[in-house]
């Protein structure tokens, strides 16, 4: 054996009650899992952790992460291996840099520059799926990356790809052109595709068009994660809109941060709960990913309405310096409720500035709009006009309207899985981005009782394994991969607050990806454990209709 972890307290992610054993680890996968009343002699190895306090753990996988660049170009990546995470989902809402032409890479950097930033300090040496995947296997010298990351195809980018920033259905050849391109992601790798459907160019996508996409998707075994249509005053229709494309499509739904927003929604989480339950009693295959914060985070442009985001970044900025136009823009946010705010009107003391991209902006951070504009003298929509048109629309935001009664009952849900939506970028980034496993543990388990402590380790380990497909992750088990956390049950805690989103957690002395020490004695290691891991049609080598290989040990 490599490692013997002795005395631990395996939490095995089933949800069945801890139990004390020593867990023996060769060649990167979990050999030997010894109970401590059972017979025969204790594993040995050339090394030995203590673990006497701790508990032992599958790794955390985090459904939703915005890692696409990060994992690229940051080798220590702690603000997501300190948390436990082994595992993360990427290519979400829609928009990511693959698949790619280069018209399209320069318009998909511009749009997302609020999430990753431009990607200056980055080679873009990918074109397609399946060459992103590979440069995160063969990043820092042939090394890899900080932790695993799989990949989700995201629609708005493919749409982008096929026909541009028109909002209109689709030709049948641009349909083909999209479907063609979702069926080489998958086979390339991808685990399934993603949607945001309060951004553009992808919220331009009626349902029809969807369906065809995700029926492609459901051919390679992969599943659908919308960030669909609204938060806030349709929450509950477009959830509904969301359950029944992908019934009609056969393909498996995955819910983005599934939440319920704004005043409209305080209280209504059992609302969404009774939806998904009677789908989920009639047969539908659904789960969802939440973040244990009320806050939300994106990007400034993204509250505008949808006509003034037709033709791409350079186009708003055009329809921001006219008058007349910016005019519309505001009555449409202030009055109406745009459909980038969720068809609620924009309260603009619930909009704090998070990030800027320009560095002469930064005594905006960490005020909301409305602060910002109180103190220069002017009204709120001036002060946002002015600050989309200097950051280049590079501003990221925190919006400040969740509930958080809705926030516990839907982490109760029986299909719930946990997702960061951790937005690295910007001088204030949301503390979910460095503080979600633990603040799960901590405050929702340890603290507040919402969950046992089995329960929660079920949501963030075994339940996102099955969703991806995995064979030999999710759970400690032998033969499966030492994908492990060690944590301390009675203190780990999320050290990211809102004043210091940036603290790392404590609590989470060691992290293991493949048997490796990525965090050891609370440090950050050097180990580049990372890799990318491919959905099922690639993992098995397989066209349309395969199933994933089932063997352990296939990426």
């Amino acid at each position: 054996m490599d490692l013997v972890i002795r005395n631990a307290h395996v939490v095995d992610g089933t949800g069945a009650p801890a139990r004390r054993a020593d867990v023996a680890i060769a060649d990167g996968r979990i050999a030997e899992i010894h109970p401590e009343d059972a017979p025969g002699p204790r594993p040995s190895a050339r090394r030995t952790l203590d673990a006497d306090g701790l508990a032992l753990s599958p790794g955390f996988v985090d459904m939703h992460a915005h890692s696409d660049l990060a994992l690229l170009r940051d080798p220590d990546h702690s603000a997501k291996a300190a948390q436990g995470v082994t595992l993360e989902v990427l290519g979400q809402d829609g928009l990511s840099y693959a698949p790619v032409d280069d018209r399209t890479l320069a318009e998909v950097r511009k749009t997302i520059t609020g999430w990753n930033g431009d990607g200056a300090d980055v080679d873009f040496d990918w074109r397609t799926v399946g060459e992103y995947l590979d440069r995160l296997d063969r990043n820092f010298g042939g090394q890899g990356i900080a932790v695993n990351a799989a990949y989700l195809i995201p629609q708005g980018t493919v749409r982008m790809h096929a026909m541009g920033w028109e909002d209109r259905p689709a030709t049948g050849a641009e349909l083909a052109r999209m479907k063609e391109l979702v069926a080489q992601g998958m086979t390339d790798g991808a685990v399934g595709m993603s949607s945001g459907l309060t951004y553009t160019p992808g919220m331009y996508a009626d349902d029809s068009e969807l369906t065809e996409l995700c029926r492609v998707v459901a051919r390679y075994s992969g599943y659908y994660c919308p960030h669909h249509r609204s938060y806030g005053a349709g929450a509950l229709g477009a959830y509904e809109e969301m359950v029944r494309l992908t019934r009609n499509a056969g393909c498996a739904l995955h819910l983005a941060h599934a939440t319920m927003n704004f005043g409209v929604n305080k209280g209504r989480a059992p609302e969404l709960l009774a939806l998904l339950d009677a789908a989920l009693d009639a047969g539908a295959d659904i789960s969802l990913d939440t973040y244990p914060y009320t806050p939300g985070c994106t990007t400034l442009v993204a509250m505008l309405p949808s006509w003034a985001g037709e033709g791409g970044p350079e186009s708003v900025l055009t329809r921001l310096a006219d008058d007349a136009t910016a005019e519309r823009i505001r009555h449409h946010m202030e009055v109406l409720g745009s459909d980038g705010c969720h068809g609620v009107p924009i309260e603009w003391d619930t909009i704090e500035i998070s990030g800027v991209s320009t560095p002469g902006l930064a005594g905006h951070v960490g005020r909301t709009v409305a602060e910002s504009a109180r103190l220069r003298g002017e009204a709120p929509w001036v002060t946002a006009r002015r600050l989309l048109v200097e950051d280049r629309l590079g501003s990221t935001i925190l919006q400040h309207v969740g509930h958080e009664e809705n926030v516990r009952r839907i982490m109760r849900h029986r299909v719930h899985t946990g997702g960061s939506d951790g937005i690295l970028q910007g001088d204030k980034p949301h503390p979910r981005a460095y503080g979600t496993f633990p603040q799960y543990l901590g405050r929702y388990v340890r603290e507040l009782g919402i969950l046992s402590l089995e329960e929660c380790v079920a949501h963030l380990t075994s339940r996102p394994a099955r969703r991806l497909r995995l064979a030999d992750r999710g759970y400690v088990r032998e033969g499966y991969r030492a994908d492990l956390v060690l944590f301390d049950p009675a203190t780990v805690a999320a050290g990211s607050t809102f004043e210091e989103p940036r603290t790392l957690p404590v609590g989470i002395p060691h992290v293991l990806i493949d048997g490796r020490f990525v965090i050891k004695d609370g440090r950050r290691t050097q180990v580049l454990a990372g890799k990318a891991v491919r959905g099922g049609a690639a993992r098995a080598g397989q066209g349309a209709g395969g199933l994933p290989d089932q063997t352990p040990g296939r990426r």
